[in-house]
């Protein structure tokens, strides 16, 4: 039974895709659930009007900047991805797929649970409450990824991705307001889309399905309180009870403040990490090392995965078509077995990420690389000045690129640990190691350079891979990972903590494959599964545990 002596029942950590199904199922079975976002509320009328306004784009809060999106360097990676209220649904590509069924044949996953035969029911509730429905709006970026899948001979996977926005019916105009069509009228007035291409950077027309119109929006209709610009510092067991078996306190601060941190005080008795691979990853190795949760598996910060990602792309200036309209990720399709790619886009005049943009460059990764790109640098500029400058420079960026989002399914993974980077030696941070991951995918480049020339384009790429081998990725998953015994993993096949009780991970990071397209909807869906093990609050005896089951 729900313990009225405790400041909550659950206090779930994380307001993105696995903390907003967890407080609405949790509400939903009568427990009292307080959620912890770092991130900020953000509303049509607050969004930055395109990628130039830093400071409500970008999330940097410790030197002013209060946005949404943040870009993490590490040795390994680079790493995009979201921070609000809605977690990264607020500046995702709001693309749901599902995965191949070979993924759960893979990984420290494989073999803890009938993964083939339970999932497609968890899959098909977390696109009902998402609003997933088959994009019918296809830009001028989705046709020409078309032709260029038929010119190289795989056009028919070809595909129109399902997306969580709201369409208007075939043959009407967009940005048309209407009473909530998803749950009977008991969920918020929508409107649909207008075909901007601005889903990353905040639907400004109330077309877009983020958690805050669905998942969180129940739970907070339900009484799950919401603290925004909150970051979680520290939880502890409470009662000399060091599973946790009498409940937790959580101390949190002010994530938006500089000096007035406030801190506060929470008492529950179950907790949920929520916070994003990269965010529950960082914060467990603090609570790890400072010894408020000293039984957190030895495999914290283990097989962290990229998705196996790369970022490419072609650019046309003076481009007749404007290839920053419709969906920001409207079509996609398998290049080979492994090799998935996705049309890509930002809205117009959203021009910032053209920054981390250069010409293409082949070649084994190392000092040779870098040598052809500067050789194919000088070519193109003496060739052709005035249109290697165009390429080159942001602005125009969005609306002349066609940006290709590449994802495969091959196993490679690095590692994460508290250290004490070699450009800020004050204080210890999350630092990757391992073996890389790579960043020049060939079969990947001679598509780029197909559409390239169907279009009379350029080629491009990211700086980071070309300059210092270092892939970008939005989708970050793994350092959590799911096993069958705290040597295999940190969590059970059941999202529960080893070590501790009722204690819980939902979101990326207990991912345990490289999923090979967008994870938004697996990290739904195995929320939804975890949580429908957790009993009503009437029946609850508060002693859920992890279960260790043998997988080799």
């Amino acid at each position: 039974m729900p313990d009225s002596s405790f400041d909550f029942d659950f206090i779930v950590i994380g307001s993105g895709f696995g903390g907003s199904v967890t407080a609405h199922r949790l509400t939903e079975k009568g427990y009292r659930v307080a959620v912890m976002e770092m991130g900020r509320r953000w509303t049509p009328e607050n969004l930055p009007p395109s990628s130039w306004s830093i400071a409500r784009w970008i999330w940097r809060p410790a030197i002013g900047l209060h946005g949404f999106f943040n870009i993490e360097p590490f040795r390994h990676v680079l790493i995009l991805h979201g921070c609000a209220v809605g977690g990264g649904s607020i500046t995702y590509a709001n693309t749901l797929l599902a995965p191949r069924d070979s993924i759960w044949e893979n990984g420290s996953w494989a073999g803890l649970a009938p993964w083939k035969t339970e999932m497609p029911a968890h899959y098909e509730t977390a696109r009902r409450m998402l609003g997933v429905a088959e994009n019918r709006i296809l830009g001028p970026a989705d046709h020409i990824l078309k032709r260029a899948a038929d010119a190289v001979g795989v056009g028919d996977t070809f595909y129109r991705t399902n997306v969580a926005v709201l369409e208007a019916p075939e043959g009407e105009a967009g940005g048309v307001a209407c009473p909530d069509p998803y749950f009977g009228g008991e969920g918020p007035e929508r409107a649909t889309c207008v075909a901007c291409g601005g889903c990353m950077m905040g639907c400004r027309y109330n077309a877009k399905n983020t958690l805050d119109k669905n998942y969180l929006y129940f739970a907070e209709k339900h009484g799950a309180q919401v603290f925004a610009e909150t970051r979680v510092v520290d939880v502890a067991p409470l009662g000399g009870a060091a599973d946790g078996s009498q409940g937790y306190e959580v101390r949190t601060v002010k994530s938006t403040a500089r000096f007035a941190k406030e801190p506060r005080r929470f008492t529950c008795r179950g907790v949920v990490f929520a916070a994003s691979a990269l965010g529950t990853m960082d914060l467990l190795l603090r609570l790890k090392e400072k010894g408020s949760l000293p039984a957190i598996s030895g495999r914290l910060g283990q097989r962290v995965r990229t998705n196996c990602e790369s970022l490419i792309g072609v650019r046309v200036p003076g481009s007749p078509d404007d290839l920053s309209q419709g969906i920001a990720i409207g079509s996609g399709f398998y290049l080979d077995e492994h090799t998935h790619i996705e049309a890509t886009r930002y809205p117009a005049r959203s021009d910032a990420m053209g920054l981390l943009a250069t010409l293409l460059t082949d070649g084994r990764p190392g000092f040779g690389r870098v040598l052809l790109w500067l050789r194919n640098l000088a070519a193109a500029t003496l060739r052709h000045p005035i249109r290697t400058t165009r390429c080159l420079h942001p602005f125009g960026w969005a609306r002349e690129s066609m940006i290709l989002l590449c994802m495969q399914t091959l196993d490679g993974h690095i590692a994460m640990r508290l250290g004490r980077p070699w450009f800020w030696p004050f204080q210890r941070t999350l630092v990757s190691e391992g073996q890389r991951i790579p960043t020049y995918i060939p079969q990947a480049n001679r598509f780029a350079r197909k559409i390239a020339a169907l279009l009379g384009g350029t080629p491009m790429s990211m700086v980071s891979e070309i300059l210092f081998d270092i892939p970008g990725t939005a989708h970050i998953l793994g350092g959590c990972p799911m096993g069958g015994s705290p040597a295999h993993g940190v969590v059970d096949y059941r999202n529960r903590m080893f070590g501790y009780r009722n204690m819980y991970v939902c979101d990326g990071s207990v991912l345990a494959a490289n999923l090979g397209v967008n994870p938004s909807l697996t990290i739904c869906a195995v929320t939804e599964r975890a949580m429908g093990y957790i009993p009503p609050a009437a029946e609850t005896r508060w002693n859920d545990a992890a279960e260790e089951r043998g997988n080799g």
